[in-house]
């Protein structure tokens, strides 16, 4: 399965269309945004076992609702955390990871 994502850099799910998945997909991109926010403050109170896991339970629903490329995106920022890589490389990762949550939109591109 590929994820499709438009021009303007909005990531859609592939499950989108699919009738029994798509309202489903409709509420995890509702809630992202409280996802970001565990993620960002978790990161802000220096709580790397709270940001680890939230990272992780990303990497597993992500792909779960057609969202394929916010997986890596969450191991590698899982993996840092893990590893206790250097803040820098964490950052780096949180970044990433925050960015494209930022980018995932509900319903299918036109």
């Amino acid at each position: 399965m590929t994820l499709d994502t438009s021009e303007n850099g909005a990531i859609y799910s592939n499950l989108a269309a699919d009738p029994d998945f798509g309202e489903l997909v409709e509420m995890y991109v509702e809630e992202m945004d409280d996802r970001i926010t565990v993620l960002q403050e978790s990161h802000d109170c220096g709580d790397q076992e709270k940001l680890r896991t939230a990272a992780h339970q990303m990497k597993g629903a992500a792909g779960s609702y057609g969202f394929e490329q916010l997986t890596p995106l969450a191991a590698t920022l899982e993996y840092s955390v893990r590893d206790n890589k250097p803040e820098e490389t964490i950052l780096e990762s949180l970044r990433a990871l925050i960015s494209a949550c930022r980018q995932v939109r509900a319903g299918t591109p036109d």
